[in-house]
């Protein structure tokens, strides 16, 4: 049987390094984006009808033994903003899963799955409900199976919103999380992301897309918002004031950031959850980091490390004349994962897969 919800693991969160020449937040951020692999997993998307008329679409990994095990333990993934469940570091997320034992699932937030949502409204940072169905979805579809989550960016801060809403009920259904470079403080974030050039670069990549959205259901949102001075946004606070906020039932800007960030949260998660955090993530200012809290809740552990960026935390292989690239944040959430899903003798064999013992200190 696997661990019993409440069994304490010994966890000890391996120490990350970024090689020299990619030690920079901004370097780290984008190396991210363009360096991670497309592992070549295959997927099979399955679409889950909502109540309120609209859908949302979930990968399931459709390859190897692993996936198509009934009693392995099932992982939600969850993307960041204007991400999908095919970006790369989803792929090379499920890549580590699957070696580890573990089944995993992602989620493509509301029109996130390359077909427009059929409703007005969009997703966002505190949007709770709909990973609340598909939990309830996947623990009613897989009775029995330990579950799991784990979320980047956005999705690590509606999956921590989640769990401390649900506080001891989260257990019913989740055995453990983990949250990945996230936006604890939404209004820090959004005034990080307002100042330089490179804050400018971010967001304008980010509304891009979004305009791309708001023009293809132009004709849904006529009458809903000020559709044209959704267009014209150049920040993310002018973007969620005009768009965002009145779509979801919020005042401003302030009244969602407010709502919707996750540090006021934090103290009432009940499930064993990892924190994954670089100090120099060009998104969130290391104050915003809410520490205290962190470190008054037994149930989570603070990964965090001087050097990382934004869902980058790339490091190299520690095999002897291999030169290629590992990372970081993938494996130790994997291994988190396997430690509280699998039997505790599987789980230590899972920690001691081959190959990705820490690197030397002094080969990086």
């Amino acid at each position: 049987m696997p661990t019993p919800a409440g069994t304490e693991i010994t966890f000890r969160v391996r120490p990350y390094r970024a090689p020299r020449w990619l030690r920079g937040p901004h370097i780290q951020t984008i190396g991210g984006k363009f360096l991670r692999p497309d592992p070549g997993i295959p997927l099979r998307r399955e679409r889950l009808e909502l109540p309120d008329g609209d859908f949302l679409d979930l990968d399931f990994a459709a390859a190897g033994s692993v996936a198509h095990d009934p009693e392995a333990p099932i992982v939600l993934v969850l993307h960041g903003l204007e991400g999908s469940a095919r970006r790369r570091y989803m792929l090379v997320t499920y890549r580590e899963l699957l070696a580890r034992g573990l089944r995993p699932v992602g989620l493509n937030f509301r029109a996130c799955s390359g077909e427009p949502n059929r409703l007005p409204r969009l997703y966002h940072s505190g949007d709770t409900d709909d990973l609340r169905f598909v939990v309830e979805h996947l623990a009613d579809r897989f009775p029995g199976v330990p579950l799991g989550a784990i979320g980047f960016s956005l999705g690590g801060n509606v999956l921590l919103k989640y769990l401390g809403e649900e506080g001891e009920d989260a257990g019913r259904r989740l055995r453990a999380a983990v949250a990945i470079s996230v936006p604890f403080d939404l209004t820090a974030g959004a005034a990080t992301l307002e100042r330089g050039l490179m804050g400018r670069i971010y967001t304008e990549y980010f509304l891009r897309n979004l305009r791309k959205k708001v023009r293809a259901k132009a004709r849904l949102l006529e009458g809903l918002i000020d559709v044209q001075a959704t267009l014209r946004a150049r920040t993310l606070r002018a973007f969620d004031d005009v768009a965002t906020a009145p779509l979801h039932g919020f005042a401003d800007s302030a009244d969602y950031y407010r709502r919707s960030s996750s540090a006021p949260y934090l103290e009432r998660i009940r499930i064993a959850t990892l924190l994954l955090q670089a100090e120099d993530d060009p998104f969130q200012p290391a104050e915003a980091i809410p520490r205290d809290a962190i470190a008054r809740n037994p149930h989570i552990v603070a990964g965090f490390t001087e050097r990382g960026g934004h869902v980058g935390f790339i490091t190299r292989s520690g095999e002897p004349g291999n030169r290629g690239l590992r990372f970081w944040a993938e494996e130790e959430a994997a291994r988190f994962l396997a430690a509280h899903l699998l039997p505790a003798p599987d789980a230590r064999r899972a920690d001691r897969r081959p190959g990705l013992e820490p690197e030397p200190a002094e080969s990086r």
